[in-house]
Protein backbone atom coordinates (compact mmCIF):
# COMPACT_ATOMS: atom_id res chain seq x y z
CA UNK A 1 0.00 0.00 0.00
CA UNK A 2 2.73 2.28 0.91
CA UNK A 3 4.66 1.74 -2.61
CA UNK A 4 1.28 2.62 -4.57
CA UNK A 5 0.69 5.85 -2.42
CA UNK A 6 4.89 6.87 -3.25
CA UNK A 7 3.55 5.95 -6.94
CA UNK A 8 0.45 8.08 -6.86
CA UNK A 9 2.35 11.12 -5.53
CA UNK A 10 5.40 10.64 -7.76
CA UNK A 11 2.49 10.58 -10.99
CA UNK A 12 0.72 13.87 -9.15
CA UNK A 13 4.03 15.61 -8.94
CA UNK A 14 4.97 14.77 -12.20
CA UNK A 15 3.24 17.54 -14.32
CA UNK A 16 3.85 20.27 -11.76
CA UNK A 17 7.51 19.67 -11.97
CA UNK A 18 7.38 20.10 -15.87
CA UNK A 19 5.93 23.42 -15.49
CA UNK A 20 8.32 24.35 -12.74
CA UNK A 21 11.28 22.96 -15.19
CA UNK A 22 9.10 24.90 -17.95
CA UNK A 23 9.02 28.15 -15.82
CA UNK A 24 12.77 28.21 -15.45
CA UNK A 25 13.74 28.09 -18.57
CA UNK A 26 11.26 30.53 -19.50
CA UNK A 27 12.78 32.99 -17.08
CA UNK A 28 16.07 31.99 -18.73
CA UNK A 29 14.87 33.03 -21.68
CA UNK A 30 13.59 36.42 -20.31
CA UNK A 31 16.25 37.10 -19.07
CA UNK A 32 18.37 36.61 -22.22
CA UNK A 33 15.93 38.70 -24.35
CA UNK A 34 15.70 41.62 -21.94
CA UNK A 35 19.05 42.46 -22.86
CA UNK A 36 17.38 44.89 -25.52
CA UNK A 37 14.87 46.22 -23.38
CA UNK A 38 17.47 47.28 -20.47
CA UNK A 39 19.29 49.61 -23.59
CA UNK A 40 15.94 51.52 -22.67
CA UNK A 41 14.09 50.70 -19.80
CA UNK A 42 16.54 51.14 -16.50
CA UNK A 43 16.36 48.57 -13.07
CA UNK A 44 16.52 51.44 -11.03
CA UNK A 45 13.23 52.56 -11.02
CA UNK A 46 13.73 55.93 -12.68
CA UNK A 47 11.43 56.45 -15.75
CA UNK A 48 14.11 57.87 -17.74
CA UNK A 49 12.60 60.44 -20.75
CA UNK A 50 9.24 58.98 -20.29
CA UNK A 51 10.56 55.23 -20.68
CA UNK A 52 8.71 53.46 -17.78
CA UNK A 53 10.20 51.08 -15.29
CA UNK A 54 9.00 47.48 -16.41
CA UNK A 55 10.22 45.84 -13.58
CA UNK A 56 7.84 43.85 -10.99
CA UNK A 57 4.87 44.18 -14.06
CA UNK A 58 2.26 41.42 -13.10
CA UNK A 59 2.75 38.97 -16.13
CA UNK A 60 -0.48 39.80 -17.80
CA UNK A 61 -0.05 43.55 -17.93
CA UNK A 62 3.23 43.12 -19.79
CA UNK A 63 1.90 40.53 -21.97
CA UNK A 64 -1.28 42.90 -22.77
CA UNK A 65 1.16 45.82 -23.12
CA UNK A 66 3.54 43.86 -25.80
CA UNK A 67 0.36 42.60 -27.96
CA UNK A 68 -0.85 46.19 -28.14
CA UNK A 69 2.96 47.28 -29.31
CA UNK A 70 2.71 44.36 -31.62
CA UNK A 71 -0.63 44.92 -32.90
CA UNK A 72 0.22 48.79 -33.18
CA UNK A 73 -2.23 50.36 -30.94
CA UNK A 74 -0.33 51.82 -28.56
CA UNK A 75 1.86 54.26 -30.17
CA UNK A 76 5.86 54.12 -29.99
CA UNK A 77 7.63 52.66 -33.16
CA UNK A 78 11.01 51.71 -31.64
CA UNK A 79 8.16 49.11 -29.23
CA UNK A 80 6.12 48.56 -31.99
CA UNK A 81 8.66 47.37 -34.02
CA UNK A 82 10.58 45.44 -31.08
CA UNK A 83 7.05 43.49 -30.00
CA UNK A 84 6.64 42.61 -33.71
CA UNK A 85 9.59 40.86 -33.39
CA UNK A 86 8.77 38.92 -30.68
CA UNK A 87 6.57 35.64 -30.73
CA UNK A 88 4.24 34.01 -28.17
CA UNK A 89 6.45 32.27 -26.25
CA UNK A 90 9.54 35.03 -26.01
CA UNK A 91 6.59 37.20 -25.14
CA UNK A 92 5.43 35.52 -22.05
CA UNK A 93 9.30 34.69 -20.93
CA UNK A 94 10.16 38.37 -21.09
CA UNK A 95 6.84 38.90 -19.18
CA UNK A 96 8.05 35.83 -16.19
CA UNK A 97 11.70 37.28 -16.28
CA UNK A 98 10.20 41.11 -15.40
CA UNK A 99 7.46 40.27 -13.39
CA UNK A 100 9.72 38.21 -11.00
CA UNK A 101 12.80 40.68 -10.25
CA UNK A 102 12.40 44.67 -9.03
CA UNK A 103 13.96 47.69 -9.57
CA UNK A 104 16.68 48.42 -7.83
CA UNK A 105 14.81 51.09 -5.65
CA UNK A 106 12.41 48.17 -4.28
CA UNK A 107 14.95 45.24 -4.29
CA UNK A 108 15.15 44.50 -0.67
Amino acid sequence: MQKWREVSLALVALPLLGEAAAFARDRELGQYLSTECLTCHRQSGQAVGGIPQIFGWPEDQFIAVMHAYKLSQRDNPVMQAIAGRLNEDEIAALAAYFGEIHSSSTAK
